[in-house]
């Protein structure tokens, strides 16, 4: 019995739990089997990416007009929550794909969506933005990349670092400055192919947990006026639109890093032994077991109404993707501390699920914001009455 299962009816459909079961089915038999490699080489991660986008699990937003299957943000989070029980990396490499195509669908003209959205939703094309940079970090409005205009191209120039994607993807919505303006309205977006002449990948970047991260150039890369999207000087705006829903992406990797982290727990609290009865018996490791289902529960509920309320048409959804990001990251790290320690010294060894857990979760409590930023972003919406 999966104890750590979510349970039906939490803001969900028939259809969502349908492609839920589908998703974990998928994550056991062909992903399951790959992390060990994955774990010791990051060659995996370009053929599992690609198995993972054939079943159409990156085009879950978009239009059936397009090829998509049309449903909305609480399907894309239940899909990366459920690959995340399984990897992590391979949740952030759904992740980091419907950034990109979140870009397309609500920006691109219709040449663009003709031409790219078919194949992104049919899993031949994959997809990732690119905006942080060597040396403005995350802070959008210190990028230094630029994009003059010559005639009827643009020539793009500069590095972004630190890209999901970077490396496996075939498609780049790149941020760079086109002078329009000083500040926040001089910057705008392309959508640049991998195989441009002028762009190169620099270097992949190895983190804790396997992440398919990487720092890639630009030099004098030629792309067409028809490839921006939106106006000139709309990058900004267009970079921004779609943070609050990829916070609760974020949420939804760290939920399902959590509810892994509780089956782990509660199987090695029933099989193993100590002074001749289950560990389950000790009362500390009950109030741990109860600690740790609170948390993903109560995580699993901010997490889907965030998703859930997005998807009912609310314009924004600031403050409930704050408290999502927030509750569920803190919560997940706490939980998967609380595994590490009923595991005792085979939590901490090398290849151990729950030490791998314990490396994955690390960093989500940094990106898409980090946990102070939520926090300031909570203290701003609530003191406003948002």
């Amino acid at each position: 019995m999966d104890l750590a299962a979510p349970a039906k009816g939490y803001f969900t459909t028939e259809r969502h739990d349908s492609l839920r079961e589908a998703v974990r089915r998928f994550a056991a038999t062909e992903v399951a089997p790959r992390v060990p490699e994955m774990e010791a080489t990051r060659a995996v991660q370009y053929e599992l990416s690609r198995l993972i986008a054939e079943q159409g699990w990156i085009g879950v937003t978009i239009d059936p007009e397009y090829g998509g299957m049309g449903l909305g943000h609480l399907a894309k989070t239940i899909i990366i929550e459920e690959l995340s029980r399984v990897c992590g990396a391979m949740g952030a490499m759904v992740q980091a794909s419907q950034l990109g195509v979140a870009k397309i669908v609500h920006f691109g003209n219709d040449e663009q969506k003709k031409t790219w959205l078919p194949a992104i939703a049919a899993g031949k094309c994959l997809p990732t933005i690119a905006v942080t940079e060597p040396g403005s970090g995350g802070h959008v409005l210190g990028m230094a990349s630029t994009a003059e205009r010559d005639g009827d191209d643009y020539i793009l120039s500069g590095e972004k670092t630190w890209i999901s994607n970077g490396g496996i993807a075939d498609v780049y919505v790149v941020f760079a400055r086109t002078g329009e303006a000083a500040g926040a309205k001089g910057i705008s977006a392309f959508i640049v192919p991998s195989d441009l002449p002028g762009f190169s990948v620099v270097e992949r970047i190895a983190v804790i947990a396997p992440h398919p991260l990487a720092r890639i150039s630009f030099d004098h890369a030629r792309i067409p006026v028809s490839a921006m999207i939106g106006a000139p000087g709309e990058g900004f705006k267009i970079a921004m639109a779609t943070l609050d829903v990829f916070r609760t992406t974020v949420g939804a990797a760290a939920l399902g890093f959590a509810r892994r982290a509780l089956d782990e727990a509660t199987s090695r609290a029933r099989e193993r032994q100590l002074f001749g009865a289950p560990l389950a018996d000790l009362q500390m490791v009950q109030a741990s077991i109860a600690d740790m289902a609170l948390a993903v529960d109560a995580a699993a509920l901010l997490v889907y109404r965030a998703a859930w309320t997005k998807d009912m048409g609310a314009q924004r959804v600031t403050r409930e993707a704050a408290m999502a990001k927030l509750f569920a990251t803190e919560q997940a790290q706490d939980v998967i501390d609380k595994a590490v320690q009923i595991h005792g010294g085979d939590g901490v060894r090398r290849g151990h699920i729950v030490e791998r857990l314990y490396r994955e979760i690390r960093a989500l409590r940094i990106y898409e914001g980090a946990s102070e930023v939520q926090k300031v972003i909570i203290a701003r919406q609530t003191l406003s009455g948002g």
